[in-house]
């Protein structure tokens, strides 16, 4: 006789993973949430109210393989709210505000606790977006993954009036960019990093670069939300579009938003880089090119406003705390571009 749990599915964990998770969710839920965890689908109720013409915004992604640093650290409460930050930053670029979370979290072996930690990150990155988490699946598959590693996946729903789309259209030649820092590599750039790094050290070591951090601590530092300091720039009208720096960085991710015929210029020299990159660039002898296209170099955001409002954004930015870099310009195609 061949039972589930000796095939490699524990249903017995998968019930006790979801007691444990009930709580988390359950502390995310807003107005709208209709159903509690549990049911096959999951209901949300829109408030329509506020809007003319409302756009449902979403967008799906994973943490990529700073999860192998997870699993080294023993450490998995920050990836989920890695996950729903990330998520949440790809659509208020665009203007929207985010409604609800929904997550995959499939593993070799189900392990309760380590559900829970994750779940963790999950709820506390909503609560903070003042998103509900409403559904989501915990799937069990040891033939696909090993017993001790996972893999995360996430998609948020948001929603944005359709005049306040923000999708670079309004960028024009003179428009300035204002950047704002990053917490570190946020959630790209980890198979490099990962590479340069554990060649020279282990994951509870401390370089002298990185002021006493341990090499763990630094990588499994959270991708931040941007959300207020976007939503603050968008209420007033102040930007033309903004850049969520991701894979592709600075150069690949500013590009998203050029309308034809316009490109741009970054003066690298203006803010200081994190000293996290400074280390995997000396220590890999990773090209300057591919330093700019693999990592966000310590500036996660990008605002392009329009340059007679450009000091009235980064005043409403200070307000808020944060301490906005002028990175450079929109300039027309065929103009010297510092990018190179």
């Amino acid at each position: 006789m061949t039972t589930y749990r000796e095939a490699g599915v524990d249903i017995d964990a998968g019930e006790e993973a979801v007691d444990r998770i009930k709580p988390l969710v359950r502390s995310t839920f807003t107005p709208g949430v209709l159903a509690d965890i549990g049911a096959f689908g999951a209901f949300y109720e829109l408030d329509l109210s506020a809007y003319d013409r409302p756009v449902l915004v979403s967008s799906v992604d994973g943490v990529g393989t700073k999860l192998k640093v997870a699993f080294r650290t023993g450490r998995h409460d920050t990836v989920g709210e890695d996950l729903v930050n990330h998520c949440v930053n790809d659509i208020a670029v665009c203007g929207a505000r985010p409604l609800y979370f929904l997550d995959y979290f499939s593993t070799g072996t189900l392990v309760p606790a380590v559900a829970e930690q994750i779940v963790e990150g999950f709820a506390r990155g909503c609560r903070a977006n003042g998103c509900a988490l409403i559904g989501g699946e915990i799937a069990e598959m040891s033939d696909l993954y090993r017993e001790d590693e996972y893999d995360l996946a996430g998609t948020v729903v948001g929603i944005v009036e359709k005049a306040k789309i923000l999708d670079g259209r309004a960028v024009q030649a003179g428009d300035v960019l204002l950047g704002l820092p990053s917490t570190g590599l946020h959630t790209n750039g980890y198979t490099l990093a990962r590479r340069v790094l554990f060649t020279h050290y282990g994951v509870d070591e401390a370089p002298d670069a990185l002021g006493g951090e341990t090499v763990g601590e630094a990588l499994l530092r959270v991708h931040r939300s941007y959300l207020k300091a976007i939503q603050a720039l968008a209420r007033e009208e102040l930007a033309h579009a903004f850049v969520h720096v991701t894979g592709g960085g600075i150069p690949g991710n500013t590009a998203r938003v050029m309308p034809d015929g316009l490109t741009f210029e970054v003066d690298y020299a203006v803010w200081e880089r994190p000293p996290l990159f400074g280390l995997i660039q000396d220590l890999g002898d990773v090209p300057e090119d591919d330093m700019r296209r693999t990592f966000n170099l310590g500036i996660g955001l990008i605002a392009v406003v329009d340059r007679e409002a450009a000091e009235v954004a980064e005043e409403a930015w200070r307000d808020l705390g944060e301490i906005p870099v002028r990175l450079g310009r929109v300039v027309e195609k065929g103009r010297p571009d510092r990018n190179k």
